[in-house]
């Protein structure tokens, strides 16, 4: 153990960035799992070439995106990328799913991996608290090999979350990383979104069609969390949670008692890879026996997916063309956020005893001052699909829902038109054959 206890170097910020290379590769995760005292530290500096930084979901706009000798590759689109980039930032994107990003990190061994932990304990491990997503195990990897630098911001404020043993327990021992920094900031959080009446016609649809011990799955969003809320008021239920996100959503159903846990997989706790809301969930988070964070390719894997029963998945979309594409991550040409873990998930509900996914939107959203449809005849030219429709489920607007893989192409145009605002559906039914 003295050996270990070698390692560890506690520095400032601005030592600690300073051990970045002018030509150099970094890797950190998103949101909550950005070092930001440190990201902060290193665009001090004015001797940067060429710094590529893999991350995703930036938590602000760093002095790094003002920076030319650094290029910022997200995984995630966030309000701060999509600025920076129409003001002619150095931030690309990279076409991968969650899944994905975790092997492009293994694969591509960044010489810098950064991770945010909680204090260490009294055994001397640091949590990797609200965040283990795609960066935990590359953060192990680079922690264990002697060319790589592993470095640990350290946040007072990080709630302290278990993990599995036999994946890591969401820790690592402080006698494995390089670098200890410190840092004392607020956890990133988001407010509570408000449904609308649209968002509660939809929750309502989606919440007739979900079975009573069904294994649930949440995205981001007003819908999602008026599912949790609607799925909730029914009191003590026999719910599973497996999510990518862990949510407000969740902390009620656990809350109200909706939350029992009988998997074949994960038995008898919440498991996601990262967890994204309110202080009170972060509260509510910080010790938690009955919830697990684990690294996004033990939650979102498909052979993991497809060992849960009844896994019910409630994910968004920008649009849905008539045959059942779903574009969920641009806008044209535009790059708005990233494929996350959509298509593993509406795929990994498909493929799973008794599954459902469902795909929820409203049929109309609004640009430039008017409404358009989200149910479109085709997507406007440069729009990427998310998940294809040959796994496309349940379609939910305000105006009703269709599964539509029991549907022929013949059949899933028409059913999708009767889902469009009522505004757009003779515009729809003329580009019918």
């Amino acid at each position: 153990m003295r050996v270990r206890m070698e390692k560890s170097r506690r520095l400032t910020l601005a030592e600690a960035a300073a051990l970045v290379r002018p030509r150099d590769t970094l890797a950190c995760g998103l949101v909550a799992g950005q070092p930001a005292g440190f990201l902060e530290a290193l665009g001090a500096r004015r001797d940067l070439e060429d710094v590529v930084l893999y991350t995703g979901l930036l938590l602000q706009p760093y002095a790094l995106l003002q920076t030319p000798g650094v290029r910022i590759v997200s995984g995630f689109f966030g309000p701060i990328e999509r600025m920076a980039r129409a003001m002619g930032g150095r931030v690309t994107y990279i076409p991968r799913d969650f899944n994905g990003l975790e092997r492009l990190a293994l694969d591509l061994a960044p010489r810098v991996m950064l991770a945010v932990t909680s204090p260490p304990d009294a055994g001397g491990y640091l949590s990797f608290g609200v965040h283990a997503g795609a960066t935990y195990r590359p953060f192990l990897a680079a922690a264990h090999d002697p060319t790589r630098l592993a470095i640990a911001e350290i946040n007072p404020r990080m709630p302290r979350l278990r993990g599995l043993p036999e994946l890591g327990g969401n820790r690592v021992h402080v006698s494995e990383v390089d670098v200890l920094v410190e840092h004392d900031a607020e956890i990133v959080t988001i407010a509570d979104p408000q449904p609308s009446a649209a968002d509660i016609a939809i929750a309502r649809q989606v919440c007739e069609r979900i079975a009573p011990d069904a294994i649930l799955q949440f995205g981001i969003g007003a819908i999602p969390n008026a599912i949790a809320a609607l799925l909730a008021e029914r009191g003590p239920g026999d719910f599973g949670i497996h999510t990518e996100m862990l949510s407000d959503g969740v902390m009620r159903l656990h809350q109200a008692g909706a939350v029992a846990n009988r998997k074949p997989l994960y038995d008898g706790v919440t498991v996601a890879t990262f967890a994204l809301g309110s202080r009170a969930l972060y509260d509510w988070l910080d010790g938690n026996p009955d919830v697990c964070i684990l690294p996004v390719t033990a939650v979102n894997g498909p052979e993991v997916l497809a060992q849960l029963p009844r896994l019910t998945s409630v994910n968004g979309a920008i649009a849905i063309d008539l045959a059942g594409q779903i574009a969920a991550d641009t806008i044209g040409e535009r790059q708005y956020s990233g494929t996350g873990g959509h298509e593993a998930f509406v795929s990994g509900a498909g493929s799973a005893p008794g599954g459902q996914s469902f795909i929820c939107t409203r049929s109309t959203a609004t640009v430039h001052g008017a409404p358009v449809s989200t149910i479109v005849a085709e997507f406007a030219p440069g729009t990427r699909v998310t998940t294809p429709r040959h796994h496309a489920q349940w379609i939910v607007t305000e105006h009703g829902a269709v599964d539509l893989s029991v549907l022929d192409d013949d059949e899933r145009p028409r059913a999708l038109v009767e889902l469009a605002d009522p505004r757009f559906r003779d515009a729809l039914r003329a580009t019918l054959r």
